[in-house]
Protein backbone atom coordinates (compact mmCIF):
# COMPACT_ATOMS: atom_id res chain seq x y z
CA UNK A 1 0.00 0.00 0.00
CA UNK A 2 1.29 3.47 -0.61
CA UNK A 3 2.48 5.98 2.10
CA UNK A 4 -0.52 8.93 2.30
CA UNK A 5 0.67 11.81 1.51
CA UNK A 6 -1.65 14.18 3.23
CA UNK A 7 -0.48 17.30 1.48
CA UNK A 8 -1.11 15.80 -2.05
CA UNK A 9 -4.00 14.32 -1.04
CA UNK A 10 -5.44 18.08 0.11
CA UNK A 11 -4.25 19.15 -3.24
CA UNK A 12 -6.21 16.53 -4.61
CA UNK A 13 -9.49 17.71 -2.87
CA UNK A 14 -9.18 21.20 -3.27
CA UNK A 15 -8.71 20.71 -6.92
CA UNK A 16 -11.55 18.39 -6.98
CA UNK A 17 -14.35 20.40 -5.01
CA UNK A 18 -12.68 23.51 -7.16
CA UNK A 19 -14.15 22.19 -10.28
CA UNK A 20 -17.18 20.64 -8.86
CA UNK A 21 -18.51 24.72 -7.70
CA UNK A 22 -16.56 26.48 -10.17
CA UNK A 23 -19.54 27.68 -11.97
CA UNK A 24 -20.71 29.67 -8.59
CA UNK A 25 -20.84 32.99 -9.44
CA UNK A 26 -17.79 35.06 -8.35
CA UNK A 27 -19.20 36.70 -5.04
CA UNK A 28 -19.82 32.78 -3.63
CA UNK A 29 -16.74 31.37 -5.35
CA UNK A 30 -14.47 33.59 -3.29
CA UNK A 31 -16.55 32.89 0.11
CA UNK A 32 -17.12 29.13 -1.22
CA UNK A 33 -12.95 28.76 -1.36
CA UNK A 34 -12.23 29.30 2.19
CA UNK A 35 -14.48 26.67 2.38
CA UNK A 36 -13.12 24.30 0.05
CA UNK A 37 -9.99 24.33 1.39
CA UNK A 38 -11.28 23.56 4.91
CA UNK A 39 -13.48 20.48 3.49
CA UNK A 40 -10.27 19.25 1.73
CA UNK A 41 -7.97 19.27 5.09
CA UNK A 42 -10.92 17.78 6.94
CA UNK A 43 -11.45 14.92 4.11
CA UNK A 44 -7.34 14.32 4.32
CA UNK A 45 -7.42 14.21 8.15
CA UNK A 46 -10.27 12.08 8.16
CA UNK A 47 -8.44 9.70 5.85
CA UNK A 48 -5.56 9.66 8.68
CA UNK A 49 -8.12 9.11 11.44
CA UNK A 50 -9.66 5.93 9.82
CA UNK A 51 -6.20 4.71 9.30
CA UNK A 52 -5.53 4.96 13.05
CA UNK A 53 -8.90 3.45 14.29
CA UNK A 54 -8.38 0.87 11.41
CA UNK A 55 -4.94 0.27 13.38
CA UNK A 56 -5.53 0.51 16.73
CA UNK A 57 -9.37 0.02 17.52
CA UNK A 58 -12.24 1.42 19.01
CA UNK A 59 -10.99 1.68 22.04
CA UNK A 60 -8.30 2.43 24.50
CA UNK A 61 -7.65 0.29 27.75
CA UNK A 62 -7.02 2.74 30.88
CA UNK A 63 -5.41 2.21 34.58
CA UNK A 64 -6.04 4.49 37.28
CA UNK A 65 -4.48 3.78 40.35
CA UNK A 66 -4.87 0.26 41.80
CA UNK A 67 -8.36 -0.85 41.07
CA UNK A 68 -9.30 1.67 38.39
CA UNK A 69 -9.29 -0.16 35.09
CA UNK A 70 -11.39 -0.38 31.77
CA UNK A 71 -12.38 0.82 28.23
CA UNK A 72 -12.85 3.42 26.77
CA UNK A 73 -13.41 4.99 23.53
CA UNK A 74 -10.12 6.07 21.58
CA UNK A 75 -9.19 9.71 21.37
CA UNK A 76 -8.80 9.06 17.38
CA UNK A 77 -12.75 8.33 17.38
CA UNK A 78 -13.72 10.91 19.54
CA UNK A 79 -12.29 13.93 16.78
CA UNK A 80 -13.42 11.84 13.90
CA UNK A 81 -16.85 11.96 15.39
CA UNK A 82 -16.38 15.57 15.51
CA UNK A 83 -14.36 16.56 12.34
CA UNK A 84 -16.87 14.15 10.17
CA UNK A 85 -19.96 16.42 11.44
CA UNK A 86 -17.84 19.61 10.86
CA UNK A 87 -16.90 18.02 7.17
CA UNK A 88 -19.97 17.12 6.59
CA UNK A 89 -21.69 21.16 7.55
CA UNK A 90 -18.68 22.60 5.29
CA UNK A 91 -19.86 20.62 2.15
CA UNK A 92 -23.60 21.29 2.90
CA UNK A 93 -22.64 24.73 3.03
CA UNK A 94 -20.85 24.56 -0.18
CA UNK A 95 -23.61 22.58 -1.78
CA UNK A 96 -25.95 25.63 -0.32
CA UNK A 97 -24.15 28.27 -2.37
CA UNK A 98 -24.91 26.89 -5.39
CA UNK A 99 -27.67 27.28 -7.65
CA UNK A 100 -30.02 24.21 -8.08
CA UNK A 101 -28.96 24.66 -11.90
CA UNK A 102 -25.27 25.24 -11.32
CA UNK A 103 -24.40 23.98 -14.80
CA UNK A 104 -23.05 20.72 -13.19
CA UNK A 105 -23.43 17.86 -15.29
CA UNK A 106 -26.95 15.87 -14.32
CA UNK A 107 -25.28 12.90 -12.52
CA UNK A 108 -23.15 15.50 -9.79
CA UNK A 109 -26.35 18.24 -10.07
CA UNK A 110 -28.41 14.99 -8.76
CA UNK A 111 -25.63 14.30 -5.99
CA UNK A 112 -25.70 17.57 -4.58
CA UNK A 113 -28.92 18.20 -4.34
CA UNK A 114 -30.22 15.41 -2.75
CA UNK A 115 -26.96 16.22 -0.03
CA UNK A 116 -28.99 19.65 0.21
CA UNK A 117 -32.33 17.62 0.26
CA UNK A 118 -33.37 19.77 -3.08
CA UNK A 119 -36.48 18.62 -4.55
Amino acid sequence: MAEFNKNKYIKQETTKYKKIFANLPKDRLKIATGLIERAAFMAASLKELEAAINEKGYTDEYHNGENQRGTKKAPEVEIYNTMVKNYTAAIKALVDMAPEDSGLDPEAAAILNHIAKRK
